[in-house]
């Protein structure tokens, strides 16, 4: 994360008397709130402009996530990216308009995805490979390049002597699935400024107004 970036989620997560949960990751939840005996987890996002930016490749898995009951804080700075203007609330059914617009934009993608990878046979394999008793590991390794681990490579392994043609058919489909949804991924699509137009703007008493605002969702929820 750009220094600058990690700074404003620190602001931010002062501002809201929020913690970060222990050992995170990159793909885990930026902060979280503990309330009513309740955990509730959030997406963190700062700008400096009328607009956000969300993630570099935009695709199934963050589909997944941000629907996990996720909440989100926008923080809104000037020019600079040194003043904070104001930050917004927006509960997982507030973002839910958002999300199911670019989930059907990308869903043609994702249905080829999971249709297409049948039809790479055996017959590719060979085409590829040439026709042997059993393959190589160097072999597995050339067809799926670095997608998966070594490990978990080797556990597709069905022989002492390598991989059946089965087996490297399989791993085959899977790569071609993988490269269908490496393509099917949105190029870090904005939250534009319409959408913020009907969010409460959150100018001071961050902690408290927050947790009014969720105590809210969670009642109508």
């Amino acid at each position: 994360m750009p220094v600058q970036d990690d700074a404003r989620e620190r602001e931010m997560t002062q501002l809201f008397n929020l913690t970060v949960p222990e050992n995170r990751g990159r793909s885990d939840v930026d902060a979280q709130l503990s309330i009513d005996g309740k955990i509730i987890n959030f997406e963190l996002k700062s700008t400096t402009s009328s607009s956000v930016s969300t993630v570099r490749d935009f695709g199934p898995d963050h589909i997944r996530k941000w629907r996990e009951d996720l909440h989100w804080i926008f923080a809104f700075y000037d020019r600079s990216g040194t003043r904070l203007k104001h930050c917004i609330y927006a509960s997982p059914s507030d973002m839910e308009p958002w999300i199911a617009n670019k989930a059907r934009y990308i869903q043609p993608d994702l249905a080829l995805a999971d249709a297409l990878p049948e039809s790479v046979s055996s017959t590719m394999v060979t085409s590829l490979l040439g026709a042997k008793r059993y393959y190589s590991f160097d072999d597995a390794k050339w067809i799926m390049k670095n997608h998966w681990p070594t490990e978990a490579l080797r556990d597709e392994q069905d022989h002492l002597e390598g991989y059946s043609l089965e087996a490297m058919t399989k791993l085959l489909q899977v790569r071609a699935r993988y490269v269908i949804l490496r393509g099917s991924t949105l190029n870090n699509p904005h939250i534009e400024s319409g959408f913020f137009k009907d969010l409460e703007q959150i100018k001071d008493e961050h902690a408290s107004r927050l947790r009014s605002l969720v105590r809210s969702y969670l009642a109508s929820a």
